[in-house]
């Protein structure tokens, strides 16, 4: 339970660090209205921290952690969420400068973000498959005693 708190710390850092840095970074450079930055803090707060925060729970009744695919989760939920956060903030950071990206580059971009967002679902199912089975194990034993 403690790491998952300690996760969730993390990622609220980084949460709360992008929020400035896209508010600050984004008013420096005098750009007004929306760009990618902007769904870092978001991401980063709910799928890093709340997320994490409700695990922490989970695991306390269930010990989701002694399940077999709870390597994959782990692995394929936080590669994909980083990639994702990072993959934000290279898009916001190419937008607030107004970079020329080639066409190539773009699609690259999006190549990488949407990878990341698969090894996300990767991880995202795992859990749910995984807390599925420690709730059935949970019902059977409760009801054995």
């Amino acid at each position: 339970m403690n790491r998952y708190i300690k996760i969730a710390i993390y990622y609220a850092i980084i949460g709360l660090a992008s929020g400035v840095f896209y508010r600050e970074f984004t008013k420096f450079n005098g750009v007004e209205g929306g760009t990618s930055l902007a769904f870092i803090h978001v991401h980063t707060l709910i799928l890093g921290m709340m997320f994490f925060l409700i695990l922490a729970l989970f695991e306390d009744k269930f010990q989701m952690s002694t399940f077999k695919g709870f390597k994959v989760f782990n692995i394929f939920y936080n590669v994909g969420l980083m990639t994702t956060i990072v993959m934000f903030l290279v898009r916001g950071i190419t937008q607030v400068l107004e970079s020329n990206v080639s066409s190539s580059l773009n699609k690259a971009f999006s190549g990488i973000a949407g990878l990341g967002h698969i090894s996300l679902t990767i991880g995202l199912i795992t859990m749910l498959l995984i807390l599925n089975k420690a709730s059935k194990d949970f019902k059977y034993q409760t009801q054995k005693i």
